[in-house]
C-alpha cells in the first residue's frame, strides 16, 4: 500500500480492512509491505514526503488491523535505515533483503543506499534487539552457507 500522497487516514483503514476481509477469504498472503511517497521527481513534488511518525503508524496500525497476514516489511529501502529499524519494535517482523540495485524509490527521490549486504542487515537487526533469520521468498528460514558462520541463526 502506496501512502503519505492524496489519501486520507480513513483510506488507509479502509484499505487495511479490505486486505484483511481477503486475507481471511483466501489466506493468500505471506506479507503486507507499506510503500511510503516519495514526492521529490513525481508528478506531486509539493506533497510533503510522510513523516517518521507516520511510517511508524502505519507500519503499527498494519500489525494490528493484520493479524491475519504472517508478516509485515519496514522496506529500508523507502522508510530510511533507521525508521526500518525502529518498525520493527511497531509491529513489523522483515527489513528486506538485500537489494543489488533499487532504482524505482531512488528515481523518486529515496536517499537511502543502493543497495545492503547480508552482514549490514544482520547488524541492523541485531541493533533493533531482534535476531537475523535468513528465509527464502516464501518465508521459509534456510540454514547460512557454510561460509557464513557468522550469521546470528
Amino acid at each position: 500500500m502506496l501512502y503519505g500522497h492524496v489519501e486520507t487516514v480513513e483510506d488507509r483503514v479502509d484499505h487495511l480492512l479490505a486486505l484483511r476481509g481477503l486475507q481471511d477469504e483466501t489466506g493468500g498472503f505471506q506479507v503486507f509491505v507499506p510503500l511510503a511517497f516519495h514526492p521529490r521527481h513525481s508528478r506531486m513534488p509539493d506533497t510533503p514526503a510522510p513523516s517518521g511518525v507516520t511510517s511508524l503508524r502505519t507500519i503499527a496500525v498494519s500489525r494490528l488491523l493484520l493479524d491475519n497476514i504472517p508478516n509485515i516489511k519496514a522496506y529500508w529501502v523507502m522508510l530510511g535505515l533507521k525508521i526500518a529499524q525502529v518498525a520493527q519494535s511497531f509491529g513489523a517482523d522483515d527489513l528486506d533483503g538485500t537489494v543489488v540495485e533499487e532504482t524505482i524509490s531512488h528515481m523518486a527521490g529515496a536517499e537511502t543506499p543502493q543497495q545492503l549486504g547480508v552482514k549490514e542487515i544482520e547488524r541492523l537487526i541485531v541493533e533493533a534487539g531482534r535476531v537475523p533469520v535468513l528465509r527464502d521468498s516464501v518465508y521459509h528460514e534456510i540454514a547460512p552457507a557454510a561460509e557464513d558462520k557468522e550469521f546470528i541463526r
